[in-house]
């Protein structure tokens, strides 16, 4: 093991990866620690080595050390949370990662790779905590987090108005909820209008997404833990708790670790829950709503979603199309965040020129309505017209004007003294008819071209009097 340790090759990699690695020997002596350790731990390693474990982290005991755990019993350990102080009184949590080393069938010590989730920790009670305080003494209060009715939901078109009505017909029951869509397409200001049209709605609403969460944080925020449940832990409720009456809703319900989705599958089915290291069973008043950012059956063919899981969340699916698909609604869209970023930022801007709204209907938005909003708002903070012309877009969508004018001359569309409206009825009329005429009247080439759903150019071409 020394021979390995005293590596040139062994210490370089050791000292350019993210987590931090020590390695101790059978009596629980250092032996090793790479730098990413030593910083974070205030260990001077020259100073360090040879020393126990006990004496360079003093608040660690033989039965709360990861390390001399896998030291006596042999077993590895993965993503345990480990909370401890440094001989300098600093306060640290990590998710270790401990494997013993054998030589010839004998243990002859460890290694631990730990990574530092301190502020993560610190953060994620800080917010449980807040909410605690705004929840666990206002019970029944209206000052909840979600903001958001139908009447916000801004949209003209047929199959998001059906959502719109599934989704209200949703709130009144208390079964669960799938909401699936790209990022941007408005999941969480479904999910705020279905708790605010329920009889949840004067009890709190708690969002969690569990993206970016370790096993053991994710698990302490939900259910909450119990002094001496762990190192350094104290006693805490989870969201479950501070979501009683009211709603919890968990965002990317496919990022949560499978082991954490068995126990919430349990809850789900029994309304039974346990703080981390308490015996003591909980029940749960919660309405559950979760949503992914992918079609869920790819989640349950790819092993981030465990298929049982997700037949008991799918109860009500609720299945929000993208921008693109929606492209009608652009014009509509478009019209509402112009009056809002009027408003907010004391400006008058009157509309979007006809060119500039070919471009917005010809575009993918891959960040959907989060995206068109976030453009359309950098457009008016810095531009000094009455009008959103090609010059206000940002440069990916500038680049977008000569592909625009292959297809169609915008000038010759919108001549004559039209309003915005007619300008953008001319122009897409053009549009059309000309992209119709280049894929030689193949319907499914046209709406490729044009980048919108077959039908919906059916239904554009029947209203121009062109039977496909």
């Amino acid at each position: 093991m020394r021979d390995l340790l005293a590596s040139e090759n062994f210490k370089m990699i050791m000292d350019h990866i993210n987590d931090g690695v020590q390695v101790f020997d059978a009596d629980g002596n250092l032996v090793y620690c790479n730098r990413r350790s030593a910083m974070l731990d205030d260990i001077n390693i020259e100073t360090a080595l040879g020393k126990s474990i006990l004496e360079i982290y003093p608040s660690l005991t033989k039965e709360t050390s990861t390390l001399l755990k896998v030291i006596r019993g042999g077993m590895p350990m993965f993503g345990l949370q480990q909370t401890y102080t440094t001989y300098k009184g600093k306060k640290i949590t990590t998710l270790n990662s401990t494997l013993p080393l054998r030589e010839n069938g004998k243990i002859v010590g460890a290694i631990e790779f730990s990574n530092n989730i301190t502020e993560v920790k610190a953060l994620s009670e800080k917010v449980v905590d807040l909410q605690n305080k705004m929840y666990g003494d206002k019970k029944g209060s209206q000052q909840d987090e979600a903001k958001y009715t139908f009447a916000d939901i801004v949209t003209d078109d047929v199959r998001m108005l059906e959502l719109k009505s599934l989704a209200t017909k949703g709130a009144q029951t208390d079964a669960p909820i799938l909401v699936c869509g790209e990022t941007g397409t408005g999941k969480e200001l479904f999910v705020q209008a279905i708790h605010n049209s329920s009889r949840r709605v004067g009890a709190p609403f708690i969002a969690q997404n569990c993206a970016a969460l370790p096993t053991s944080l994710l698990e302490g925020i939900l259910f909450g833990t119990m002094r001496g449940s762990f190192t350094g832990s104290v006693d805490r409720p989870g969201l479950f708790e501070l979501a009683d009456g009211g709603t919890l809703f968990l965002d990317e319900i496919n990022s949560m670790p499978m082991e954490l989705q068995a126990k919430l599958l349990r809850v789900l089915q029994e309304g039974v829950f346990r703080r981390i290291g308490d015996m003591k069973p909980r029940y749960a008043n919660v309405r559950i709503i979760t949503a992914v950012n992918v079609k869920p059956e790819d989640a349950v063919r790819s092993g981030n979603l465990r298929q049982d899981l997700y037949y008991r969340l799918n109860t009500i699916t609720i299945n929000l199309p993208s921008l693109k698909e929606r492209s009608d609604d652009i014009p509509y869209l478009s019209k509402h965040f112009v009056k809002k970023y009027n408003n907010k930022l004391y400006k008058n801007v009157q509309g979007i020129s006809a060119e500039a709204m070919l471009i917005f209907r010809s575009y993918d938005w891959p960040g959907n309505v989060r995206e068109l909003e976030h453009v359309i708002e950098g457009a008016i903070s810095v531009m000094d017209t009455d009008e959103i012309t090609v010059a206000d877009l940002p440069i990916k969508l500038r680049e977008l004007k000569g592909e625009v004018a292959c297809v169609v001359d915008v000038p010759q569309c919108i001549e004559g003294d039209f309003s915005l409206k007619e300008s953008l009825e001319q122009a897409e009329r053009a549009f059309i008819l000309k992209a119709y005429e280049r894929s030689d009247k193949n319907i499914t080439q046209t709406a490729k071209l044009l980048n919108v759903p077959r039908q919906t150019l059916q239904y554009k071409l029947k209203k121009l009097g062109i039977s496909g």
